[in-house]
């Protein structure tokens, strides 16, 4: 059954492949009058043949054409409600007295970190210098920062169940990680050319594209995070009678929390990153002054938004990394142990 199966797939994909050629040739205007001239003159195997291209681009942009026009107002309304979500986190970030976001941030690592000062006190260093360097780059900051936490927001609630949905069937797995695969493989310039396309210029684009780039490590960690689960303990759970919602909750979730956390972690390296290049389509933030310092060829200014960009990634990585290992010491047997 298995072997009748792919052989069929085998032959679906040769299908595939000679409906292309046959439709590159036939869509072709540079290709020979008659086919017999292919076996008449061979001079086409010395370069590659004009005739022989793929349309795959007027297919997509014909594909996106229709997408937009026919579906415009899901995108608009995709828009108002990420451009609103943004809108109010940056403003009531902006409004915040600094010193107050400081302290805040510093509270928020201190247990996070599992109260270590070391950390806390690295982390209200870095957030105070990136005032500290320019004062406008504490507003762009907090814009840079607005955008990701609502892109990784986008990432937690679509790419954790999709995680868990996979860690649950082997036949899903097998079908998403090829898109996951494709993901992480597209440089990340190409996904702001489809962002524009339906959304326009500014920050929506840029986090739906932020969203599709930093979200499939935090899917493939969940993932594994779950499939790494000791057998034993969700059979000791199945024989205490517990549901698979149960299960999973009060089982797979918690012992796999050090590498979703650790997902999570990797989601907000690459979502920072995403956030600097998509200041070419207009959004602002840290990147802007990266951009503005490149076109004029002020390298103080773009290396002072270098630093600040960095400190923002410091920040970020000590929090998110330091509540994931806090997360492993309370779940490692030993402590358990001593307890």
């Amino acid at each position: 059954m298995f072997k009748n199966k792919k052989n069929l797939f085998n032959l679906s994909l040769l299908g595939i492949f000679i409906w292309l050629l046959i439709s590159s040739y036939n869509s072709s205007k540079r290709k020979p009058e008659t086919v017999g001239e292919l076996f008449k003159d061979f001079s086409w195997l010395s370069d590659w043949p004009k005739w022989l291209d793929l349309p795959l681009m007027p297919l997509i942009n014909k594909w996106f054409k229709a997408l937009n026009e026919n579906y415009g107002f899901i995108f608009e309304a995709i828009n108002n409600v990420l451009l609103a979500m943004l809108m109010g986190l940056k403003n009531f970030l902006v409004q915040a007295p600094w010193p107050l976001v400081i302290i805040g941030v510093v509270i928020l690592a201190y247990y996070a970190s599992g109260k270590k000062i070391k950390t806390t006190v690295a982390v209200g260093f870095c957030t105070f210098f990136i005032g500290f360097l320019h004062p406008r780059f504490w507003d762009k900051a907090i814009e840079t920062t607005s955008i990701m936490l609502i892109s990784i927001f986008l990432c937690l609630i679509i790419g954790v169940p999709i995680g868990i949905w996979m860690s649950r069937a082997n036949k899903v797995r097998e079908k998403i990680l090829p898109i996951l695969d494709l993901m992480q493989t597209i440089p990340a310039f190409v996904y702001l050319i489809p962002g524009i396309m339906l959304f326009g210029l500014g920050a929506v684009p840029a986090i739906i594209a932020t969203f599709i780039y930093a979200v499939p490590p935090l899917v493939r960690l969940t993932d594994l995070g779950i499939r790494l689960v000791d057998t034993e303990v969700t059979e000791a759970a199945d024989a205490f009678g517990a549901s698979k919602k149960q299960k999973l909750w009060g089982v797979q979730i918690p012992l796999a929390l050090p590498n979703i956390m650790q997902g999570v972690n990797q989601c907000t390296m690459m979502a920072l990153s995403m956030v600097v290049i998509a200041s070419m389509i207009g959004t602002r933030g840290l990147g802007d002054e990266v951009l503005l310092g490149l076109q004029q060829l002020n390298v103080g200014r773009a290396a002072e938004a270098g630093i600040a960009i960095v400190l923002l990634a410091i920040v970020l990585d000590r929090i998110t990394q330091s509540y994931g290992e806090t997360l492993q010491e309370r779940n490692s047997p030993t402590k358990e142990a001593k307890k």
